[in-house]
């Protein structure tokens, strides 16, 4: 295969999972799981087969939310773990082997957004109130609660887990400054602010070598910062619209950007240039690269409503 277009001549699978829009997939740590959340309510995790094929048969539904699930994170030291946020207000950690809800806790408002630390820890959740929480997950309760005034979209840690990054949007004026704020962990105190965009930053991923993180925003742009650094050391602009989602692969050699256009992007890091671009339907929610392939699972807005993707495959199967 070409090094430069080493996507080329692959191609994408769907699976039909879900009654409603999917909001959120991830991959478990192994990349021997996939999760997605949907608005139909449930979570439901798929087992992989060798050479990334999903069974139609193999998967197990997790089901108790009363709401839309809108996004999910896996347990990284336990494969079989996974969290769900819902508009319900309530974080669940499920275990997949039975499919049962193992702990519950109910916040103050819609949760839109969770997170791991990546030593497994805490749980970092942002809600419509612009809260953040961080919950113990051995006593699964809050430890840490922080108000913002402005949005509060996306959460990452560095892999060091003494940073978090917060991605906001308006603030209580109205105004959008495309600003990340910089938090020192556990203390969440603000260490810096990045100035990013020129409009609301909505997503945003960390390099899997701890090197750089990705913001993606509303006014179509992708920005890499280097995080020693803190500075910004590329722009990516192949999105036309409004990005909503990132996700670096395996290497950190590739970036994927979703967006409300009709293409996933996949653009080499170092250069910034398009390698491949994935034909989807109006708009994508969710990316996300296995950690150990090159599989890309992607869901959003579809004609066919509750559709995953994965993308990777050398046939269409």
């Amino acid at each position: 295969m070409n090094k430069m277009t080493p996507f080329k001549n692959l191609h994408s699978r769907e699976y039909r999972v879900h009654q409603k829009e999917v909001r959120s997939v991830a991959w478990n740590f192994t990349g021997t799981k996939l999760a997605s959340g949907s608005e139909d309510l449930t979570a439901r995790v798929w087992h992989i087969e060798p050479h990334g094929n999903m069974s139609q048969r193999n998967f197990v539904d997790l089901k108790g939310h009363k709401e839309s699930v809108e996004q999910l994170c896996w347990d990284p030291k336990h494969a079989d773990l996974v969290a769900t946020a819902s508009v319900d207000k309530t974080v669940r950690l499920w275990d997949d082997r039975t499919g049962k809800c193992a702990r519950l806790v109910k916040l103050s408002g819609p949760n839109i957004n969770i997170a791991y630390k990546p030593d497994g820890e805490h749980i970092a959740v942002v809600n419509t109130n612009n809260e953040l929480t961080i919950l113990d997950v051995r006593g699964f309760k809050p430890i840490h609660k922080k108000k913002f005034n402005c949005e509060v979209n996306e959460i990452a840690w560095n892999i060091t887990s003494d940073i978090l990054f917060v991605t906001t949007g308006k603030d209580d004026k109205g105004d959008e400054k495309g600003i990340v704020q910089v938090l020192s962990y556990p203390s969440l105190q603000p260490l810096d602010n990045l100035t990013a965009h020129t409009a609301g930053c909505n997503c945003i991923a960390i390099d899997p070598c701890g090197r750089y993180v990705a913001v993606g925003s509303a006014d179509s742009l992708v920005s890499l910062w280097d995080i020693s650094e803190m500075l910004c050391v590329r722009t990516f602009t192949n999105i036309e619209s409004a990005v909503r989602t990132v996700s670096f692969n395996q290497s950190g050699e590739y970036l994927a950007s979703g967006s409300i256009d009709c293409f996933i992007d996949i653009a080499n890091v170092q250069t910034g240039r398009t390698v491949h671009q994935i034909p989807c339907g109006p708009a994508v929610n969710s990316v996300d690269w296995n950690p150990t392939s090159n599989l890309l699972a992607y869901a959003g807005d579809d004609n066919i409503k509750g559709i995953v993707r994965v993308f990777g495959f050398t046939s269409a199967g």
